[in-house]
């Protein structure tokens, strides 16, 4: 068996597992740009999201001016493609982390690129929160911080899931395309050694790699939603 993979896969095999270049350290890297982009950016996400519905005409404290900011915000940075973002804050991510390749300075352009699209899902997802039960925690006298932890976050718990789901997703696909310039990760591996080599089982093997990954996050994302279903 392990004769017929070297055989098959002769650029997979001599990349290796570990080293800078190994199988290994792309997929921590990749882990690692996904894992913590996820946490800056969704953090910049809820953020945004709670405030376009909290401001909103409809919502809870409205306010024309918040909202337009929120709004226009989140709009601009969803305007500009992913591959752009990158040129256009390179002075500022080298400012921040002190250079502008590897997978630490990725974490600030992945982390802005994702940001509006988890904001405005985040939007959807809370504008689906029944409408009577914050008119109901309003009614009894709830704080503002009751209404949106209690209410807002806590039932709309599975769709919140749901949206991270699919955002998480679409964040590996910016992975991938930040490694293909320089950050490492799985996109490094299948474009740097795989493509550009003319190494096709290498790019497979990575492809596969990422569906598997996706995969995951997918069904553990499928399984949580269900769990934490109020309805």
């Amino acid at each position: 068996m392990s004769q017929w993979f070297t055989n098959t896969f002769p650029n997979v095999v001599y990349q290796g597992w570990s080293g800078d270049t190994g199988w290994w350290t792309s997929i921590i890297q990749t882990l690692y740009m996904t894992f913590w982009s996820a946490i800056f950016g969704g953090i910049l996400g809820l953020i945004f999201g709670l405030g376009l519905i909290i401001t909103a005409p409809n919502g809870i404290a409205p306010n024309k001016a918040s909202f337009w900011i929120f709004d226009k915000v989140v709009s601009l940075f969803r305007a500009i493609p992913f591959i752009i973002l990158l040129a256009f804050i390179a002075p500022f991510t080298k400012l921040l982390t002190g250079t502008q390749i590897g997978t630490t300075a990725a974490l600030v352009p992945l982390s802005l690129g994702v940001f509006p699209f988890y904001a405005r899902q985040i939007q959807v997802a809370l504008s689906e929160v029944d409408s009577g039960i914050v008119e109901a925690a309003q009614s009894v006298g709830s704080s503002f911080w009751d209404i949106v932890f209690g209410v807002y976050l806590r039932e709309g718990l599975s769709e919140i899931i749901r949206v991270s789901t699919v955002t998480l997703i679409s964040l590996i696909g910016l992975t991938a395309m930040a490694g293909a310039i320089g950050a490492g990760g799985l996109g490094n591996m299948a474009i740097s050694y795989g493509y550009n080599r003319f190494a096709t089982d290498t790019t497979l093997v990575a492809t596969l790699l990422v569906l598997i990954l996706v995969l995951t996050v997918q069904v553990t994302g499928d399984f949580l939603a269900k769990k934490f279903n109020h309805k």
